[in-house]
């Protein structure tokens, strides 16, 4: 690793850090309270992966500030760009049982299920995600101004020292993917968050099984639009 990479790295990682620290406090808030500090991490998730791209450790820090002001005000917008990426995207899962919505803060999400992705206790990309993953990366190779954020998701189902390193694992797996059908390694940035944010009850299989997934997310800040 060279110099330039392993200042961005660390900047990244700081930053990664202290998103999920800020993430943390979420149960104590109103859902629009949540909203935005959910907004505000993700936005400083994205913020760090576009300026690390240019200016390494320090360009990671203040992509990170600018990107979670961005996303804590819902500074995205959404453009018709967004908005084809969507209607392609609908198009691409339907019957897959994936989840494509608008986000309050203007991002794309997908909302990917354990059925089609991950086997239990797995990291390795199932075919039906692969499938997603391929139509996925053509529709942001048609939209470079956008960036990505993958966030993987266990149940509860044992403790935190596995949750937590499967939980990153499968999102730098969707990564990887990305990477090998051409968007940039730039764009992305990924997260684990173990069992810490369930949807669904972890006392039925059923539950457990919504659990278990992986959340992309895409946004395209205003400059970018206005461009």
């Amino acid at each position: 690793m060279n110099k330039t990479s392993h200042r961005f790295t660390r900047g990244l990682l700081a930053v990664s850090v202290a998103g999920a620290l800020a993430l943390t406090g979420c149960a104590n808030m109103s859902e629009t309270q949540q909203d935005s500090a959910k907004g505000a991490g993700l936005g400083a998730l994205a913020g760090a992966v576009l300026g690390g791209a240019t200016g390494g450790s320090k360009g990671a820090t203040r992509g990170a500030v600018l990107g979670g002001a961005v996303g804590a005000a819902g500074g995205y917008v959404w453009s018709q760009r967004m908005q084809e990426q969507k209607t392609a995207m609908e198009r691409a899962t339907a019957g897959t049982g994936v989840a494509v919505s608008q986000t309050a803060d203007n991002r794309l999400k997908l909302d990917i299920p354990a059925d089609i992705s991950f086997d239990v206790g797995r990291s390795n990309i199932k075919s039906d995600f692969a499938g997603v993953l391929n139509q996925f990366a053509g529709t942001l190779n048609a939209n470079p101004a956008t960036s990505v954020a993958i966030i993987g998701h266990t149940d509860s189902s044992g403790s935190d020292a596995i949750n937590d390193p499967l939980s990153r694992d499968r999102a730098n797996s969707a990564r990887d993917y990305l990477i090998s059908r051409g968007v940039a390694a730039t764009r992305i940035a990924t997260e684990g968050r173990g069992s810490r944010e369930p949807v669904a009850d972890n006392n039925t299989s059923a539950g457990r099984a919504k659990n278990r997934r992986v959340e992309i997310y895409v946004a395209e800040p205003v400059q970018a639009a206005a461009r």
